[in-house]
């Protein structure tokens, strides 16, 4: 990469939640191996983000890469409808074998946001097939996040979240004030009051409750209590309200459990997966639901669930989710992901007599310091790059997701490297 290739990146490409009136600087990254990034000038950082919290079994990983290498030969791609293949079957079993038994019916799609889209469609079809077409509305609760794409929007947070430029545009669906108890915190019945009192005046509306269980993701990184979730699965059986549990962040072992649902000890109605599914090679994401609730989708008058992208079942990346999922289900996940979890309490300790710091929250594999102030992006992101890592903080939340191979050594370059730079904010 030269001079002419990012002044062509900052010229015509149109990066993730950036202005093209004042783009922010971008590094260039030109392979990837373990956990580290090499940049275009030979720098390597330790990557503290998991690339969207995706990549966890690290980059360049051989079984993955093996797999993918496998599959091309035989074939990238193959329509799904009338058309089914071995990577598809294979994955499907596994992700069956994985979450709760209720589970057992897989709907695969291109992202996260559109197993969302496949979530909340699922649950109205479910309704009208049902006779109950008033029951159309999503319930959900503050500060949450679940994509980018129009339905995925309209469950996000409306005044705190990313997408309030869109409310005159977006259904409007039910909030309820998000849990206020801390997952490590004593649990108190009040918390779940707000969300029963929004259950019993709009419960025949309803057709689902949308919730990332036990840690909100991009919507601010808050841990919750999951006596909070266990009472809503049952609000949801008192109400005759799905649950869609959104585990695209949360799934395949990031909060010390393989499904974060899992710390509550409940089953959802609707489960959608994505992100680690495929290890971060590529997009990959699906939506599982009950063998009931599949076939009473299918007694509608289209007589089949109305969803069908061009990629659905893409077998190469079918056959690298696969051997990923292969990989967690040797077992060495949790271990990984307790020993992350015990570092980033104890390093990220020092962090809590900081002036700048309002809060730290640690759950498996992921650390969160709240600062009192939002940072400067720029500033910070170019300190964070001199410190030999990388981190992608956002608002007030300096946060960090590592790969699960990440070595001792490398986690505390990784926390000493952020406590240099917010040690120094002023």
């Amino acid at each position: 990469m030269n001079e002419s290739d990012f002044l062509f990146d900052k010229e015509h490409i149109w990066h993730p939640y950036t202005s093209l009136i004042s783009p922010l600087p971008c590094i260039g990254v030109i392979e990837a191996h373990g956990v580290e990034l090499t940049l275009h000038d030979g720098r390597k950082l330790i990557d503290g983000m998991s690339s969207w919290w995706s990549t966890i079994h690290g980059y360049n990983h051989p079984r993955l890469n093996q797999a993918a290498k496998d599959q091309i030969n035989n074939m990238s791609h193959v329509m799904f409808g009338g058309i089914t293949h071995p990577s598809a079957i294979a994955l499907c079993r596994r992700l069956v074998e994985m979450t709760a038994p209720s589970l057992d019916r897989v709907f695969i799609s291109d992202s996260g946001s559109v197993a969302v889209e496949v979530a909340l469609k699922m649950a109205i079809q479910y309704w009208v097939a049902k006779d109950k077409p008033e029951k159309s509305k999503m319930l959900t609760i503050e500060h949450g996040y679940h994509g980018d794409t129009f339905a995925a929007m309209s469950v996000c947070d409306p005044i705190n979240g990313m997408h309030e430029l869109f409310n005159e545009v977006l259904n409007q669906q039910l909030f309820a004030t998000a849990p206020q108890i801390g997952f490590y915190d004593e649990w108190n019945e009040n918390d779940i009051l707000p969300i029963k009192a929004v259950f019993e005046a709009h419960h025949q509306h309803a057709a689902a409750i949308i919730l990332e269980p036990i840690v909100q993701g991009a919507g601010g990184m808050r841990m919750y209590h999951p006596n909070y979730l266990k009472a809503v699965r049952e609000l949801c059986n008192e109400f005759d309200v799905l649950l869609i549990c959104d585990e695209i962040a949360t799934g395949f072992g990031r909060t010390g459990k393989l499904f974060a649902y899992e710390h509550a000890q409940i089953e959802p109605d609707i489960l959608c997966v994505g992100k680690a599914l495929t290890g971060g090679y590529m997009s990959l994401a699906a939506t599982m639901t009950s063998k009931t609730i599949g076939e009473t989708i299918c007694k509608t008058k289209a007589g089949v669930f109305m969803h069908g992208p061009t990629f659905m079942g893409n077998p190469l990346a079918c056959a690298v989710a696969n051997e990923s999922l292969a990989i967690l289900q040797e077992g060495h996940w949790k271990d990984q992901v307790g020993s992350i979890e015990q570092q980033l309490k104890n390093q990220f300790s020092k962090f809590e007599i900081l002036d700048q710091v309002a809060e730290v929250r640690v759950l498996g594999a992921i650390g969160v310091i709240e600062l009192k102030t939002s940072v400067d992006m720029e500033s910070i992101q170019a300190a964070f790059v001199l410190q030999g890592i990388w981190v992608r903080p956002f608002g007030k939340l300096v946060y960090i997701m590592p790969q699960y191979i990440i070595t001792d050594d490398e986690l505390t370059t990784l926390c000493d490297g952020i406590y240099q730079v917010i040690s120094n904010l002023e």
